[in-house]
């Protein structure tokens, strides 16, 4: 593992230097970046044929509302509102709300196997609340341990350790360091997440780190998966609905079990991501 760490770091140092080569050496890269030809390709079809059917007085999505702007006849409509910006902020909504919220789903049912008694607890909590019924977000209010389950995958999985990169708007003083403006900052969400001052068993998946002594939901300001201030994540609250609902609609329905002779391990794939290491699921209907 460690080799292969620095063999990347090198290919990226390298890269990096010498931008020309990366047409030219061989590598994973040229898959990625057939990867993502094709899919631009497909979002520039998707918005081309919604232009087709585009009624400006009845926008249907964000797409028609982007090609309403670009219709305007302002500057900005050309300056701003043009194609390439289409692509790459669809693109974005995508790969940003996809593919974190699939990886901590992936963290839930995998944890779920690892403590079979937190998986029977929530199971029991959708029972009482939810029965056979359609999960609705407004259930969420009615199901604390449930909540806090969710919450304590996000926190435990640390998703995203190192967030995205941040710009100083202006010159800033902190704790007696000095960054100018323009500095690239990067918070470190990792550090607030596994901080044992903030959750009592910072190592461990400890669900009570979000219930007070009542089994109430219990609030805590250094849960930051989705990082704070008017810089953070656009998607939060579209993130905290689809995980509740998906995450209640899979255990209602099934029951998350290990193959037998299995060890699950909790060491995440280290990336962009903190994603699961590859397992197998038994998905046992209920």
């Amino acid at each position: 593992m460690k080799n292969s760490v620095c063999v990347t770091i090198h290919a990226i140092k390298l890269y990096n230097s010498f931008p020309m080569l990366i047409h030219w050496l061989p590598g994973a890269h040229h898959k990625i970046f057939a990867n993502i030809k094709e899919f631009h390709a497909f979002l520039e079809s998707t918005f081309t044929k919604q232009r087709k059917e585009l009624d400006m007085n009845d926008q249907r999505n964000l797409i028609d509302a982007y090609l309403t702007k670009q219709q305007e006849g302002k500057p900005e409509s050309t300056q701003f509102y043009h194609n390439e910006n289409l692509i790459a902020l669809v693109a974005d909504l995508f790969i940003a709300g996809m593919e974190t919220t699939s990886t901590t789903l992936r963290w839930g049912l995998l944890l779920m196997m690892k403590y079979p008694e937190v998986q029977e607890k929530v199971q029991k909590e959708i029972e009482r609340v939810i029965g056979s019924a359609q999960p609705h977000v407004e259930h969420r209010k009615q199901m604390p341990y449930t909540d806090a389950v969710i919450h304590e995958i996000q926190r435990f999985g640390d998703i995203v350790p190192g967030n995205v990169p941040h710009v100083a708007s202006e010159d800033v003083r902190f704790r007696g360091y000095f960054i100018p403006k323009g500095t690239i900052v990067i918070p470190l969400l990792h550090s607030v997440l596994k901080d044992k001052t903030c959750f009592e068993k910072a190592d461990e998946f400890y669900p009570e780190h979000f219930l007070d002594s009542s089994g109430n939901f219990l609030k805590n300001e250094a849960f930051i998966p989705f990082s704070l201030g008017k810089r953070s994540c656009a998607g939060e609250t579209l993130a905290k609905m689809e995980l509740f609902l998906f995450f209640t609609t899979l255990l209602q329905n099934f029951t998350f079990q290990a193959p037998p002779g299995a060890k699950l391990d909790l060491t995440p794939w280290q990336g962009t991501t903190n994603a699961p290491q590859t397992h197998e699921i038994r998905a046992i209907p209920r």
